[in-house]
């Protein structure tokens, strides 16, 4: 499947290995299972690895192996349910995870904006899916009202920016600036 990351579609090296198989020499994607029972995985520094977080599993699951983790692969298996997008914020704002965060499964174009907000860093399209739908939807909002994981400035703040330096005002109206 393509890749998607900043708007355009990048080669991944990631491979996702089942629980029976051996691990390959490259980047590898474990079940949360695998990682959880398999010592010497978690412990081979050799390896680049990766895990996919169920969606059933709470992102704080992961904190004792964060360290050994370069890619957090979380699931959307509807594009009706956004726990992909609570796990990939809490990932980023309550357990510091700073590598790759990737949505798999069934995502929209227009979800696209939303789940860059929410730290989610590349995005596993389904074939045949439109590059350009995707960087659009990217690029439909300015602005947002709400913080993001991305620690970028909110349309409050930008208010408030605009004003610093300037004396206040006194006239009524503005009272409660």
């Amino acid at each position: 499947m393509p890749l998607l990351e900043c708007g355009r579609i990048v080669s991944d090296p990631w491979q996702e290995v089942a629980d029976d198989a051996a691990l390959p020499s490259g980047p590898s994607i474990l079940s949360l299972s695998r990682l959880q029972q398999d010592q010497a995985v978690r412990t081979a520094p050799h390896l680049r690895l990766g895990v996919a977080l169920p969606v059933d599993q709470p992102a704080e699951v992961l904190a004792p192996y964060l360290d050994r983790l370069s890619l957090v692969a979380v699931n959307f298996p509807t594009f009706r349910d956004g726990r992909g997008l609570t796990q990939a914020r809490s990932l980023r704002e309550r357990l510091a995870f700073r590598h790759e965060i990737r949505a798999t499964g069934n995502i929209l174009p227009d979800q696209y904006a939303f789940l860059l907000r929410c730290g989610i860093t590349t995005v596993e399209m389904q074939d045949g899916a439109d590059p350009a739908a995707w960087q659009k939807a990217a690029d439909r909002f300015s602005f947002a009202y709400q913080p993001s994981a991305l620690e970028e400035p909110v349309l409050s703040g930008l208010r408030r920016t605009m004003l610093v330096g300037v004396p206040r005002n006194t006239d009524p109206q503005f009272i409660g600036d």
